[in-house]
């Protein structure tokens, strides 16, 4: 027979097994609630649907989502966890695309534009001196082609001397004229190089040598480091956007973006601070950049300035057929000067039996360029200005991709402060806001970041955009710089795990907070979840199995 007190206990059990029977379900009902919307979005996401169980199961086994009940399994985990890291890594490559379409797209027009000035310069002295200087320049067409052939290698980054190699043809020019206007003496080798060392003394072509080498070297440095620029900064975006993410920050990017899923809060949208730390994180490295692409930025601009000058590019190119034959007319109208002199030096060469000259070296003239200036005027100034909006807009580039990434991710609306995912369910994210840079995240609460090991790409590429700089600077104080070629990466692959799916046995290093990682959630939909719900089920079979031997007895 029972007793009354054996009634009571059997009573108390049972009510006791009800309350701690886990309450799944939007309404708290006891029936399991399924997992047919996350089926849907696991599948639109190119995963098999047979990894989603079909109800809500116990997530001890997680280990980057809150271990409430979940649909998600560690397959699951894994999976949604690299498709969240590939998704911001393709939203940062297509950001650095954009830039760098934008920066490869001006360096070409420009390139083209310089190449082609240089190739209107050298057609039109070819067209005007044979006129003008008849076979006074045909004989000698070398001596000049090769000086658009040198400097064009320049512009196009040879390691050439650019003083050096004005002086020469001005040595190789007075040389030629001075042979041609004294056909009558026999004229060797050693008699013209005794001629060209009196260049500096006789200054045969009066001031315009200094004044075109003056003019020249400066529209060609700044023309070379200009285009350099361009290159080394778009060469910059393609190599820091390919830097993948670590393995902290696709765990951190996972808790953001999918762990609501997993939660059972698929329409949750991260708080705009939260969804910032994490990417300040992420990205910390990267907003590294910052100073010295800005300094990069700032003296591009200003070299621009200097191309776009009334007296900039255009003009000094396409005048320079003016500036040679202004100074070979001064040296034939001071032609019995300069005979005297280089006689009383270097001696009186012997007669060669003949008393001709060439009667068209005084058939000589002089030609304006300006016509040709107008029509290309407006088109160097256009260049300019694109690269001008192009760096201008783009200066905060790297330290605004964290708000890039987050615009179309982060809660909107009224009120959306309180509703938003924190990492941990919809309430207000409470954590300060980070500043940008790798030293400011010592305290990130959303990833852990080693401070004292930089990315070495990122670094690398800092260091370039430095020495970029400092060449702009002097090319804008007319200084020659050489430039080496930066097409060679001698260094690794960045920070972070290289495959899209870590390997589970890899060691993951929890985020350091201040809060635990495991906490208990506050009911949503009147629905239990949490870790500390997650011993009450064993009570329950605990009180089901004494119960059971209490009825055999």
């Amino acid at each position: 027979m029972w007793s009354a007190g054996m009634d009571s206990f059997i009573i108390a059990a049972l009510a006791v097994c009800s309350l701690t029977a886990p309450a799944y379900g939007e309404k708290g009902t006891s029936k399991a609630r399924s997992c047919s919307d996350i089926k849907v979005f696991y599948k639109g996401k190119g995963f098999l649907v047979e990894d989603v169980p079909q109800f809500e199961i116990s997530g001890e086994h997680l280990r980057i989502c809150p271990q409430g009940y979940t649909c998600c399994t560690s397959n699951v985990e894994d999976k949604l966890a690299s498709q969240s890291r590939t998704e911001v890594e393709n939203v940062i490559k297509d950001a650095g695309r954009s830039l760098q379409i934008s920066l490869t797209g001006q360096y070409k027009i420009f390139d083209g534009h310089f190449l082609d000035l240089l190739n209107r310069s050298e057609l039109n002295l070819q067209e005007t001196f044979t006129s003008t200087w008849g076979s006074l320049y045909n004989k000698n067409s070398d001596v000049f082609s090769e000086l658009y052939t040198e400097l064009k290698k320049y512009y196009r980054g040879a390691n050439i001397n650019l003083e050096e190699t004005l002086n020469d043809f001005w040595i190789r020019l007075l040389e030629k004229l001075f042979f041609q206007a004294n056909g009558q003496y026999v004229i060797g080798e050693d008699y013209l190089e005794c001629v060209s060392k009196q260049i500096d003394t006789l200054r045969p072509f009066g001031d315009t040598p200094r004044q075109m080498k003056m003019k020249v070297t400066r529209t060609l440095v700044a023309a070379r480091s200009f285009v350099q620029g361009l290159v080394t900064a778009g060469e910059a975006v393609r190599r820091v956007s390919q830097v993948p993410m670590s393995q902290e920050c696709m765990r951190a990017i996972m808790k953001m973006t999918y762990c609501p899923h997993c939660r059972g809060m698929p329409s949750a949208r991260p708080c705009l601070n939260y969804c910032t730390n994490v990417m300040k994180g992420c990205l910390a490295n990267q907003a590294d950049l910052d100073t010295e692409w800005r300094h990069l930025a700032d003296t591009m601009i200003q070299v621009a300035d200097r191309l776009d000058d009334p007296a900039g590019v255009e003009s000094v190119i396409l005048s320079l057929p003016s500036y040679i034959s202004e100074a070979m007319n001064t040296m034939m109208e001071n032609i019995a000067s300069i005979n005297s002199k280089l006689f009383q030096t270097c001696g009186k060469p012997k007669e060669a039996g003949t008393t001709s000259t060439d009667d068209e070296i005084m058939k000589r003239g002089t030609f304006t360029v300006e016509d040709r200036l107008e029509a290309s005027s407006d088109k160097i100034e256009k260049l300019v200005s694109d690269v001008r909006i192009i760096l201008g807009d783009n200066r905060p580039y790297w330290t605004s991709l964290p708000n890039l990434i987050c615009s179309d991710r982060v809660a909107t609306g009224l009120g959306s402060e309180d509703k938003c995912w924190n990492g941990n369910n919809r309430a207000r994210y409470l954590p300060e806001l980070m500043n940008d840079g790798l030293a400011s995240q010592i305290n990130n609460p959303e990833v852990e970041i080693d401070i004292t090991k930089p990315d070495m790409t990122i670094r690398q590429q800092i260091m370039q955009l430095k020495i970029m700089t400092h060449r702009l600077k002097n090319a804008l104080n007319g200084q020659d710089v050489e430039f080496q070629d930066t097409s060679d990466d001698s260094s690794g692959s960045g920070s972070g795990c290289a495959d899209d799916v870590c390997s589970r046995g890899t060691h993951l290093v929890l985020p350091i907070t201040d809060r635990p990682v495991a906490i208990p959630y506050p009911p949503e939909n009147k629905r239990v979840k949490g870790s500390a719900m997650q011993n009450l089920p064993s009570i329950s079979i605990y009180l089901l199995t004494l119960l059971i031997l209490l009825l055999r007895r």
